[in-house]
């Protein structure tokens, strides 16, 4: 184990510094399957946090809510966040709650942590009934998964056994073949994956993941985001880098995805402009993205 983790991280010697953190909270099991569900979900993040070169952060035992409050309180703003919570969730007809081994925290605490960052925050909800927790979370900078589309659905969710699997680089989840997983080719995979295994079972499905990303509190489904609102920002965020996207440094990364943003709202207000304009602007965009590609490249 330690010659294999030798291995994944010095492939990523050459790898720019990322500013980058990955909290991890693991709820309580309740039974002993789902403990082994749960364990596995862990360790398929480690791995791909290991490939990333990135050590996560796991929370889990009796104290999981008082110190994920304070180690949020701690967080950095110059570093982005990606929060993942695996276990189970409840509903009482009021309000969602996640099932930690100790205290359970409901989804106005959690946002009421959340709240002052400042940085770029990813949520991913796998637990049961945490579609209640979206509209909350919502906001400027964040990315919003959950496993379900509301809180009533309160059974037990395969999706975040999926998405684990496909974040650190599934191939058959790259849908765009360029050598690495996003956000949300991983929400699509594990959304479809869910939905194959109620179909195969002839089982009406008891959950429906969602994706919110562009801070409106609505949540899209995979079926559904072809043309939606929500994805783009997803579409970009990757925890395990190709080689090509490691020769960039966070701050190249982040100008590159901005003029990408850019350059999809010039094709959107094609239409509007004039052919001098259009083409004009066109060229400023194409020639910042050449200039970002190509200080990325080794002088010699």
């Amino acid at each position: 184990m330690k010659h294999l983790l030798f291995i994944l991280l010095a492939s990523t010697l050459h790898a720019a510094p990322r500013a980058l953190d990955v909290v991890i909270v693991v709820g309580a099991p309740g039974a002993e399957e789902y403990g082994k569900k749960f364990t596995a979900q862990v360790n398929a993040w480690t791995t791909a946090c290991t490939k990333a070169g990135i050590a996560p952060e796991i929370y889990s035992g009796e104290k999981t809510t008082a110190e994920l409050e304070q180690r949020l309180s701690r967080s950095k703003p110059d570093r982005s966040l990606w929060l993942v919570l695996i276990g189970h969730g409840t509903f009482d007809g009021r309000e969602a709650k996640f099932s930690a081994e100790g205290p359970d925290f409901d989804v106005k605490q959690f946002s009421d942590w959340i709240k002052p960052l400042k940085q770029e925050v990813a949520i991913i909800h796998t637990a049961s009934a945490s579609g209640g927790f979206l509209k909350s979370l919502s906001g400027k900078s964040r990315i919003v998964i959950t496993s379900t589309k509301s809180p009533d659905e309160v059974f037990y969710a395969r999706f975040g056994e999926h998405f684990a699997e496909a974040i650190g680089g599934l191939a058959e989840a790259d849908l765009d073949q360029d050598k690495q997983v996003s956000l949300l080719e991983a929400f699509r995979h594990a959304s479809k994956a869910a939905a194959t295994y109620y179909e195969n079972e002839g089982r009406l499905a008891t959950e429906h993941a969602l994706i919110d990303d562009n801070g409106d509190g609505v949540g899209t489904r995979y079926e559904m985001i072809e043309g939606a609102a929500d994805g783009d920002r997803a579409s970009q965020l990757v925890l395990v880098l190709s080689e090509e996207e490691q020769k960039l440094t966070d701050a190249q990364r982040s100008t590159r995805n901005g003029l990408e943003r850019d350059l999809k709202s010039l094709k959107e207000q094609r239409t509007k402009l004039s052919d001098d304009e259009y083409y004009t602007k066109l060229e400023a965009l194409m020639r910042k993205l050449g200039e970002v590609y190509g200080s990325s490249r080794p002088t010699t």
